[in-house]
């Protein structure tokens, strides 16, 4: 089957200045992909070049069979990708219910779905958002992004401001859709076990190149070797035979 996510020589970044430096990497139906590394390797401006918001200074993005580096990201958007970005992105003064009922021109947000994944919301739904917990709050922005189906799922540091048993609750409702509807995902995430617990290959990036590229459970079950990679000599480790 055929890549959600083809990234080539990728170089990208800001006023000119690079961020990431000839990242090639792919995502397919139904894989997460962890985004791994310390604060300012460069994950977030990669989820920014895959979702259109960020153009390439060099290489190539082809995201659901478009160019990401040309797109508009509504344009993606409408394509079938949803990023669900680090603020968390939710209307304070709407209801739960009112959320899934905003979407793009034409496009139409499935609440049933947001409430089968999260069946919380459903008792939530007349709630104002801003009244909402921040673990509600953020399970009611994964869950707007769940609502428009996605083919691809880009999640930035879902954890940001949460305690990690939040997180370990949302995560593997990541990991079920994925599963259940083949939808690709790249994940941030700052709480490296619990990423690599849903995932099931991890990139690990320094200095906004990557340094190592693994099957999840090999880093889960060699730590030696992610901290190596979070210092950038994840290169030099041997490749599995």
């Amino acid at each position: 089957m055929s890549a959600l996510v083809e990234v080539t020589g990728l170089t990208a970044g800001y006023d000119r200045a690079p961020v990431i430096r000839n990242l090639s990497f792919a995502v397919g139906p139904g894989e997460i992909v962890a985004l791994l590394g310390p604060n300012g390797a460069g994950k977030t401006t990669t989820l920014r070049v895959l979702s259109g918001i960020v153009r390439p200074l060099d290489g190539t993005a082809q995201v659901l069979g478009m160019d990401a580096g040309r797109a508009q990201p509504y344009r993606l958007a409408r394509r079938g990708l949803a990023h669900v970005a680090e603020g968390r992105s939710i209307f304070f003064g709407l209801t739960v219910s009112e959320h899934f009922r905003l979407g793009h021109r034409g496009e139409h947000l499935d609440p049933e779905t947001a409430y089968e994944y999260f069946p919380r919301l459903r008792d939530l739904a007349g709630r104002r958002a801003g009244l909402l917990s921040g673990g509600e709050q953020q399970m009611l922005a994964l869950a707007r992004a769940l609502a428009r189906q996605p083919k691809l799922l880009l999640v930035d540091e879902l954890s940001l401001g949460l305690a990690p048993v939040i997180v370990e609750q949302m995560l593997p409702v990541v990991r079920r859709y994925a599963t259940d509807n083949g939808t690709g995902v790249v994940l941030v995430e700052q709480h490296v076990e619990l990423a690599l617990e849903s995932a099931d290959r991890a990139i690990a990036l320094s200095h906004g190149e990557i340094v190592l590229e693994r099957p999840a459970a090999e880093l889960r079950d060699d730590r030696d070797l992610l901290v190596a990679s979070y210092l950038g000599e994840g290169a030099a480790a041997p490749a599995p035979g």
